[in-house]
Order: C-alpha cells, then sequence, then structure tokens
C-alpha cells in the first residue's frame, strides 16, 4: 500500500485530469501550465477555495487557475506590489526615519499614498524607492506567511511602530493571526498574496498632491500600467472627507471599533450625519444663488445613495426658497420594442441609446419657456411609456431635481443652455481604511449597501447581487465615470459608520450564498472583511440618513 508521501493525488484542471504526488506545491503544478496563459498564475482555486502557491496538494481536486485576469489576481498582485513598495521605502530611506505610510484611495487604476517622517519627499526620492523595488523584484525574493500568536504579533507591530496594525489586532478574537515577511520585515496584510517578489515587475512610483500615487496594472491589461488621469475634483473630495474623517479620530478601523466599544457610537453618528447636512445646506445654497439654475442634474453609480440625496437637497432647496420637483430619467426610457440590445442580444438599459433622448429635450426645453407639459410615466411592466395626467410648468422660483445614469453627460441635455443647468457627481468614497497598510476598496462598500437593499426590496438573495455585480460596474465605467468632472459638485454619500451599521444586516446574506457557487469566493471576502468591524444597532441612525435608503426605516419613500 502506497504511503501518503508517495500516494498520487488526481487533479482536474482545464477538463482533464492529471496525477502528481502528495505535497506538491500548487506553484510546481502551475508552473507545468504556465505556457498556456498570457499572464502569471498567481493563485489557485482548488474546489472553489482560494490558495496561495505556496500550498501543497494534499487531496484529490479540482483546481482552476488564477492570473491577474481574475479579480482575485490582480488584488493579489495589488496587495504584493504595496509590500513591495513598503518594504523599499524603509530601505531607502531608513526605518527609524518613516513616521508612517498611509496607502489610501484609489486615484486612477492607482493608489494614492501618503509618507510622514525624517525626509523630503520628491520624485528623486521616489525614483530611488522604485530602483529598489526593481531590485527586490529582480531578487526574487520568497514572501514567506506565518501564524503567529495574536498578542504575540500585538507587540511585535507595537516594537515596529505600526500601532495602527496592534490595534487592529486587539479586536479580534482569533488566537492567532497570519503575518507575511520579506527580507526581515512583517506585515499584516488582508488577503492574499504572491509567493515572492518576481511576480510584481509592473508598477511606477509618481508625486502627486501632497503625496505619491503607486501606478499598478488593470484587470484588463496586467501587463502594462493603466493610465494616469486622475479626477481632481473627485480628489479633493476624498482629501476633504479623510480630514473629516480624521477630525473625529476615526480614520482607521481600529479607530472606529475604539469609539464603538466605549460607547461613543451614537456621538459618532449624529457628528458625521450633521457634516453631511450642512454640505447639502451648502449645495442647496449655491444652487438657489444662481438663479439661471432651472435643473439640477444628479448622477452617480449603483448604491450611491442618490434617491434620499435627492430628497434631502429638495428639503434644503426649500429652505432656500425654491419650489424642487423630482424628475426620474427613468420615465424616458424608449418602448421597450425600441431599447437597443448589447452584443449578447440582451436589452441594453446601461447606454444613453435606450434613453428618447430627443423627448426628454422637447419637454425640458419647453418647461424653461415657461410652457406646461404632460409629463411621462414609464410601465415597466408593459415596457412602454404612458401618460396619465400629470401636467408641469415651471414658475419663478421652481427648479427640477433630476436623478439619471446618464444626467452629467451633455448629450442627454443638449439642448438646455450650461449655464441653466448644476450638475452633481454622488458616490459612495470610502476613506476609512482597515490600517495604514490596507485599503478599503470604494466598490466594497456599495457592493455591501446593493447586497442589503436588494434583499429588503426585491427578495434577491446576496448571490445574485453579487453575480449581477460585474455588469453593473461596466455599466458605470461606460456611462457614468467619463463624465464625473464635468460636474459643478462631487458629493460624498460615504459614511465612517455604515459597515459597522450593514454589518448584522449583511453578513447573514453571505452566508447564505452556496459553497459550491461561483459567488462564493467573493462572499467569503466579504465575509473576512466584515469580520474586522464592532457591529452597532440602527436605533439612532437618523430618518434622514443615506443608509435608511438600504436598512429601511426612513422618513423618504425610496
Amino acid at each position: 500500500m502506497e504511503t501518503a508521501i508517495t500516494q498520487k493525488q488526481k487533479v482536474i484542471l482545464d477538463g482533464a485530469q492529471y496525477e502528481y504526488p502528495y505535497g506538491t506545491p500548487f506553484r510546481t503544478i502551475a508552473a507545468d501550465f504556465q505556457d498556456r496563459y498570457p499572464d502569471d498564475i498567481l493563485l489557485v482555486n482548488r474546489d472553489g477555495k482560494l490558495c496561495e502557491l505556496h500550498k501543497v496538494l494534499d487531496r484529490d481536486c479540482s483546481l482552476r487557475l488564477v492570473t491577474a485576469r481574475d479579480v482575485p489576481g490582480i488584488q493579489t498582485y495589488e496587495r504584493s506590489a504595496v509590500f513591495l513598495m513598503i518594504k523599499a521605502f524603509y530601505d531607502v530611506v531608513g526605518r527609524q526615519n518613516v513616521e508612517r505610510i498611509s496607502v489610501g484611495y484609489s486615484v486612477s487604476r492607482s493608489l494614492f499614498i501618503r509618507a510622514q517622517g525624517k525626509f523630503f519627499l520628491n520624485q528623486a526620492l521616489l525614483d530611488r524607492v522604485e530602483a529598489r523595488m526593481r531590485e527586490l523584484s529582480d531578487a526574487a525574493l520568497p514572501i514567506r506567511k506565518r501564524s503567529l500568536n495574536t498578542d504575540d504579533a500585538m507587540d511585535l507591530f507595537r516594537r515596529e511602530g505600526l500601532v495602527h496594525k496592534a490595534d487592529l489586532l486587539s479586536f479580534r478574537v482569533n488566537s492567532h493571526v497570519n503575518v507575511y515577511e520579506l527580507d526581515g520585515f512583517v506585515d499584516y496584510f488582508y488577503g492574499y498574496m504572491a509567493p515572492d517578489t518576481s511576480y510584481i515587475r509592473c508598477f511606477a512610483l509618481e508625486r502627486f498632491e501632497d503625496g505619491f500615487v503607486l501606478r499598478l496594472p488593470t484587470l484588463k491589461d496586467p501587463g502594462r500600467l493603466g493610465e494616469f488621469q486622475p479626477s481632481r475634483k473627485v480628489f479633493r473630495e476624498l482629501r476633504a472627507s479623510t480630514r473629516r474623517s480624521e477630525a473625529l479620530g476615526v480614520s482607521t478601523v481600529a479607530e472606529l471599533n475604539t469609539a464603538i466599544s466605549q460607547g461613543q457610537a451614537t456621538p459618532l453618528i449624529l457628528s458625521y450625519e450633521a457634516m453631511m447636512e450642512k454640505k447639502i445646506g451648502d449645495i442647496a445654497a449655491e444652487i438657489a444663488a444662481r438663479r439661471e439654475v432651472r435643473f439640477v442634474m444628479i448622477a452617480g453609480p449603483s448604491s450611491s445613495g442618490k434617491t434620499t440625496f435627492s430628497h434631502r437637497l429638495s428639503t434644503q432647496l426649500r429652505a432656500c426658497g425654491l419650489r424642487p420637483h423630482a424628475i426620474a430619467t427613468d420615465n424616458y426610457f424608449k418602448n421597450r420594442a425600441d431599447t437597443p440590445r448589447d452584443e449578447n442580444g440582451n436589452y441594453d438599459f446601461e447606454g444613453l441609446g435606450a434613453m428618447d433622448v430627443e423627448q426628454f429635450n422637447t419637454d425640458m426645453a419647453r418647461l424653461l419657456r415657461g410652457e406646461t407639459v404632460d409629463m411621462p410615466t414609464y410601465n415597466f411592466k408593459k415596457g412602454a411609456r404612458e401618460y396619465t395626467g400629470t401636467q408641469l410648468t415651471l414658475g419663478v422660483e421652481d427648479v427640477l431635481v433630476i436623478e439619471g445614469i446618464h444626467c452629467l453627460n451633455d448629450q442627454f441635455t443638449y439642448s438646455l443652455p450650461r449655464e441653466s443647468k448644476y450638475k452633481i457627481y454622488i458616490s459612495c468614497l470610502t476613506t476609512l481604511n482597515i490600517d495604514d497598510h490596507n485599503r478599503t476598496p470604494t466598490t466594497d462598500a456599495r457592493l455591501l449597501r446593493r447586497i442589503e437593499r436588494d434583499a429588503r426590496t426585491r427578495g434577491y438573495p446576496a448571490q445574485a447581487t453579487i453575480k449581477m455585480w460585474p455588469s453593473v460596474r461596466r455599466g458605470e465605467e461606460n456611462n457614468i465615470f467619463p463624465f464625473q468632472d464635468s460636474a459643478d459638485m462631487v458629493f460624498n454619500s460615504a459614511l465612517i459608520y455604515e459597515t459597522s451599521l450593514l454589518k448584522p444586516y449583511v453578513q447573514p446574506l453571505l452566508f447564505g450564498v452556496p459553497r459550491d457557487s461561483e459567488e462564493y469566493i467573493e462572499a467569503k471576502r466579504l465575509l473576512k472583511f466584515l469580520n474586522y468591524f464592532l457591529p452597532i444597532p440602527g436605533d439612532n441612525i437618523p430618518k434622514t440618513s443615506i443608509m435608511r435608503e438600504f436598512i429601511g426605516g426612513g422618513c423618504y419613500h425610496v
């Protein structure tokens, strides 16, 4: 009888069966198939579970090889590149001279990073750090994963001056934690890593604003750097949101958890909501001051809270003496029979071609001239526009608050004078990171919102929401993000406390995703992410809060 050491394990890969000795590293198997893939294999999917390449074969299984053209793969690449950058920065500047390196938000296919310490941050320094990154990459140094007792890990990070990591781990109930080591430098990361530094070859460092960016490749083309064309308006709003969070003493999950554990959740909630209300009031005052504005155009990606924001803005506009009227651009969809189809033969409801642009412009131009217009309603069951006798006439103090995916696109409102429009881009721009080296993707916050709202209002399971999310994102990339810089105002709907609020709502839904489904990997990743947060109840969330659009119980009918 074969021993466990010599026993062969059956591996199903790309529809064929292979045999490998028990204990074969997945990296060895990946090497056998690398020539079939244009990009480096970074992980394996073993029977629906992601595994790093240093793991070994210990059972019969089915494998799928994961590259940077897969979402988990590009996430692994980004995480490994950050680890490499931090290590190189310490090598060049000297660990003792670095007070803090904070990996912030995504900016135009790059990561914005701030570095503080006894050094002068300029492009010359960044060039030296980038050169050191390339030396480390060429050396193919192993990125080792090891398990530490949680208390020992906290002590280690405090000694290294990484207090933000020690504070984060203080809220972990697990007795052990996994850390990564690169050439003697130990760090904690949320997620998987490449096996060694040679996998990280495509990167660049560039000075930007009060920090710098780590430029990285994209999911579509992992072999080349993505274009760096940052939206200055969005970046300024991100920086302003960061300052608001820092003013409240909450810029990381550990600081949020500390506030919650000390009974400060309600003051934090009310303070942040007050900040948001003031911003909305300021926007309303600016609109009221522009007497020529008759159309307030609001657009933003999915689950940004556009509907609640429109209601709250309308309330503030009334306080400024204006009479707002809500217009949904959905009522100007073409009849179903006239709706264009995408390359798969499905109706394309996201593109501008799905809208009756001519009728919308005709109606808006007539309203601008003071005429009375019959306003349509779209019957989604019949797939047809209907007229039910609703009429509208604009008086001197009337203003239309129009919400829709194409509201920032001037092709949609081509007949309206520019001075008559005030365009607002709204998005959930998360600035609360797990710790200084582990950022929170903005899309994660919106996806969690969407999962809860879909379940509450449509009865959709989390699996269905996760499955449709990539197509939602593609629609945003094509129809919203290209026009964000044309906005007069960028509004950040992210709330510092929202993930803690959503945790008890979303967590059970994610546990309901079947383990044998393709969506399980993403559900598991989100569950791990939620584990970092202490929960808070929704009792003290104001009824006007944008979060009420997702958890329910608000005063607006959304």
